[in-house]
């Protein structure tokens, strides 16, 4: 696959080890952009190391669900690399940027304190499907995601702009709705880990289905 100038190919095209960006709720996802608004002093410092370096940056979620660490929360194993792929100083020492997805990726340690952000050594063995120039596309049902992702704007008065979305492929409709889905921190990982583009096709209709049901029964849990 290629993210903006770079072409990234196999596992061993990605850096060994990366900074990382913890951030409840943040779904990054191959070949779909995010866009971020970089302002803490440590990860402005983590952009300025990245430009300095190979541009990667890996987006990973902190697991709320177990007590921190001494490097501070304990993050899930499993993220996603991302390539900047386009930034701008706003003069008031922001960043705005975007990161292209190229690979999921498990962690296999975390260094030491020597930086203000964290770095971790990483892993992109068990992901080598991300890096293929397109995914099966035709194995996903297509139907079943608009005819559950039309119920949910129903039921929260939203309105869509469905000529986009009869343009989009199923990979980029898929991932755009998962990475944009107001979904809790272990759904969007569910999301995350799903191992193909149909499973996590499969896994949307589920979260967004149950989601529904919640909000019919009064309830606003999240997955946990």
């Amino acid at each position: 696959m290629k993210a903006g100038n770079c072409a990234y190919r196999n596992p061993g095209d990605l850096p060994a080890i990366i900074p990382v960006f913890p951030l409840p709720g943040a779904l990054l996802l191959p070949r779909a952009d995010m866009p971020l608004n970089i302002f803490e002093p440590r990860y402005v410092a983590m952009i300025d190391f990245a430009l300095r370096h190979d541009r990667i940056v890996g987006m990973i979620q902190p697991d709320e669900t177990l007590a921190p660490g001494s490097r501070g929360p304990t993050l899930f194993a499993v993220g996603c690399a991302g390539r900047i792929t386009s930034f701008a100083e706003t003069g008031d020492g922001r960043y705005m940027i975007t990161l292209t997805g190229i690979s999921r990726f498990k962690i296999v340690d975390e260094l030491p304190n020597e930086t203000p952000f964290r770095r971790c050594r990483v892993s992109a063995i068990s992901f080598v499907g991300d890096f293929a120039v397109k995914t099966a596309d035709a194995e996903v049902d297509r139907n079943a995601v608009l005819k559950t992702f039309r119920a949910y704007l129903e039921a929260h008065n939203l309105e869509a702009d469905w000529e986009s979305v009869g343009r989009a492929s199923n990979e980029t409709l898929i991932n755009a709705l998962a990475m944009m889905a107001p979904f809790g921190t272990a759904e969007k990982q569910a999301l995350l880990e799903a191992p193909d583009l149909r499973s996590r096709a499969e896994t949307l209709v589920a979260i967004t289905e149950m989601s529904l049901a919640r909000d019919r029964s009064g309830s606003g849990q999240s997955l946990q």
